[in-house]
């Protein structure tokens, strides 16, 4: 009959046809870059059955790639927190939730309880939205407009770059997939034109020039939100920063914001970057901060009402 096969793969187990497995993928994939070794789809093997994949694939794969695993979004409290610091040799985790709107707050969260434990973890967002939406297509990829085959409004583009992709690395995160979801044209289950997501990836692309073409020093911050009066994570801003160095302060829908400099010194210097298009900083109104205090970043340069990269860093002498 249909369904599960509890015995393919041995059954969870890291009997011969696992370690096969296993080991064929290493020695057919292996060599490639930006690779990771992900556990399963949603995994639902015990924490014992994973840790020993785990040890297996680590002792194998002669290149050290990432090992993560997946989950069902109500199970990151079960599958993650067995797998935290030296209870495993995890190194990283493969998040899905089931709304947008959490997956900044989701990847606080497992950054700082991985970091807390003594074995930070690379956290990357690869299933964020529900079964049925995940990423979108772009608005007026055959005739989308923000509208389901089901002619349900949902969202668009814009609301994944904002909530998705900024709200993951303003996290700490590593970046996301997108999950196409099922109630879409070109859709999880027969994509077969990955221009239906286009714009989507030129964000992706803006996003990583930005932290590689401004030397942000991405690996030595963490997120702050706090000091933007954000501490519950929520989705109106974002802070990722390195105290006293640099902030980088995410506004999704623009506007004017404070940033708590109270514990830094000295004087910083504020630039704006546009993640939408991309480019080069640009000076908004206010173009310096003093530390030691509350501080205004006034309004972006242009489009106030857009989402927009306050750049805030420390003035040197020469």
């Amino acid at each position: 009959g249909r369904g599960k096969v509890g015995t393919s793969l041995d059954g969870g187990d890291l009997g011969p046809e696992r370690k096969l497995y296993c080991r064929e993928l290493i020695a057919r994939f292996g060599h490639h870059l930006a690779l990771n070794w992900n556990l399963g789809e949603e995994n639902t093997q015990s924490t014992a059955q994973q840790k020993a994949m785990i040890d297996y694939i680590t002792a194998l794969d002669p290149y050290q790639h990432p090992i993560v695993v997946h989950t069902f979004p109500d199970q990151q409290d079960k599958v993650y927190r067995p797998l935290l610091g030296d209870q495993s040799q995890l190194t990283g985790a493969s998040l899905q939730n089931s709304s947008l709107e959490t997956t900044h707050a989701q990847t606080v969260k497992w950054v700082e309880a991985s970091a807390q434990s003594g074995r930070p973890w690379i956290v990357a967002f690869d299933e964020s939205g529900s079964a049925a939406h995940g990423q979108c297509p772009d608005l007026g990829y055959r005739g989308f407009d923000g509208r389901d085959r089901t002619g349900k409004m949902i969202y668009t583009q814009h609301k994944v770059r904002k909530e998705t992709l900024w709200g993951n690395l303003m996290g700490g995160g590593a970046g996301c997939e997108y999950y196409f979801g099922y109630q879409f044209v070109e859709n999880d289950l027969l994509c077969e034109d990955w221009r239906s997501r286009d714009q989507s990836w030129d964000y992706c692309r803006i996003a990583i020039e930005f932290f590689h073409q401004n030397e942000i020093p991405f690996w030595e911050m963490t997120n702050r939100d706090e000091v933007v009066g954000n501490p519950q994570h929520g989705t109106s801003k974002f802070c990722f920063a390195k105290p006293n160095e640099i902030y980088l302060v995410y506004l999704p829908n623009g506007g004017q914001t404070e940033l708590d400099l109270t514990g830094a010194k000295g004087n910083f210097e504020l630039r704006w970057f546009n993640p939408r298009q991309g480019g080069g900083l640009q000076t908004g109104p206010v173009k310096t901060l003093a530390a030691g205090k509350r501080v205004s970043l006034g309004n972006p340069p242009s489009d106030p009402t857009q989402d927009w990269l306050a750049v805030v860093r420390v003035r040197t002498t020469e």
